[in-house]
């Protein structure tokens, strides 16, 4: 049967979608622009946030939609992308990132710590990228993703880290996140695209999936903290556990409550925005127990997800073709390159279209797609919601994309490893 012809809006969304791409790895040259520019250091740096470029392009798409389309048709395109996901990210961001929740989840890294033989600074940093990106199961990936960044913000980042550590740090968080979230079948965004179609419950991901996922994360976690533990050692300065108790503990419960909620009605955003708005209320009203909520980080990437929804709605006529008819090995490898110039929940949804595929191809595109999740900015949900934490501790406040590529190259030949050898 013959494909469609591809219409001229599918064609400027994907060259919008291209020039998108090339931006996410321009960003440190506009920000570099608004120091030697002052006269336009506000375009500059605004250029220069990750989280605004998607965002961006997207307006220019939506514009010249209502131009070619005319209006009821570019309202049509826009009320029929699906906005969930940048509204979870959002509002789990912003609870899981509020003083009670780090601080009950510190005290309980801070606890492990000190069961392990080494100095409490190494043990901590392990258990940042070990335990809390597999705790992402549960409790979801951006939420994981928040927790880990602002703990190692706070007890390492600040504390003169050697761009190197850095670096290295950043892309083992991607990449642990992006996999470590395997073990449900509810918690990683390209698992939750296909889990309810192809009928995978957390029973057939615990083993299929995530049993390999942790083997990868605690190998990853393992060898980047044994080849810096001299630098973590006389660095790192982890929040004490005590800081906590400071919180009393019905209000910590609370907002676990809250959290839970959340992450209990994800898919139904009237439900989980109605959560949040009584969690600012509470919050409001007992703020000698918060800092400030990270509403502005939280914008921001939820402006940078819908921007790449918009986007990435009008480039199924060349990924679906992409990822049909190839050998399942084939496959693995494609999905993992692809995610990193697209979104693996997006890669995943429109693999879930393909009818009649094999057992084979749906493990190849899914492991694929977790596998590449933290090779780039743009590829997994929670990566820019880690960005938004930690770029502020880099130089220029900006993150190199080659950079962090080449961080993240090591910890995913070990996932790769993990999923096509195990």
């Amino acid at each position: 049967m013959p494909s469609a012809p591809i219409s001229t809006p599918e064609l400027f969304a994907t060259a919008l979608f291209a020039i998108a791409v090339l931006h996410t790895f321009s960003t440190k040259f506009f920000a570099h622009l608004a120091h030697v520019q002052p006269r336009h250091a506000g375009l500059w740096h605004l250029l220069a946030e990750v989280e605004v470029v998607f965002g961006f392009w997207a307006f220019v798409l939506v514009a010249m939609l209502f131009w070619w389309s005319g209006k009821p048709a570019a309202v049509e395109y826009l009320e029929s992308r699906n906005f969930t996901e940048p509204m979870f990210v959002f509002v789990i961001m912003v609870i899981a990132a509020s003083r009670p929740i780090l601080h009950t989840v510190m005290a309980a890294v801070q606890a492990l710590a000190a069961m392990i033989p080494v100095r409490r600074a190494v043990a901590v940093y392990f258990l940042c990228l070990s335990l809390v990106p597999l705790l992402g199961s549960f409790i979801t990936e951006p939420a994981a993703m928040t927790l880990a960044a602002l703990m190692l913000r706070d007890g390492f980042f600040r504390q003169g880290l050697s761009t190197r550590l850095k670096y290295a740090t950043l892309g083992l968080l991607f990449v642990n996140i992006s996999i470590g979230g395997t073990l449900t079948n509810f918690a990683a965004p390209p698992v939750l695209m296909v889990a309810a179609k192809w009928q995978w419950d957390t029973l057939f991901m615990l083993s299929h999936f995530g049993w390999k996922a942790a083997f990868a994360v605690v190998v990853n976690a393992l060898v980047l903290t044994w080849f810096f533990r001299h630098e973590l050692a006389g660095k790192g300065a982890a929040p004490m556990a005590g800081e906590a108790l400071r919180i009393p503990s019905g209000v910590a419960a609370i907002h676990v409550l809250f959290l839970v909620g959340v992450v209990a009605f994800a898919h139904h955003p009237v439900v989980f925005m109605g959560v949040f708005l009584l969690f600012l209320g509470y919050a409001e009203a007992y703020k000698q127990y918060q800092e400030r909520l990270i509403l502005r980080e939280g914008l921001l990437v939820a402006f940078f997800l819908a921007g790449l929804v918009v986007l990435g709605g009008l480039q199924q006529w060349w990924l679906q073709q992409a990822l049909t008819g190839v050998e399942p090995t084939v496959l693995y490898f494609l999905a993992t390159a692809l995610t990193a110039v697209t979104d693996n929940a997006a890669l995943t949804y429109l693999a879930s279209l393909v009818e009649g595929v094999t057992p084979e191809f749906k493990y190849a595109i899914v492991a694929g797609a977790v596998t590449g999740g933290g090779l780039t900015v743009i590829a997994n949900a929670p990566n820019p919601a880690g960005l938004a934490i930690l770029k502020g501790s880099f130089e220029d406040e900006s993150v190199s994309p080659l950079g962090l590529l080449l961080a993240a190259l090591p910890p995913t030949c070990v996932a790769i490893f993990a999923f096509l050898a195990l």
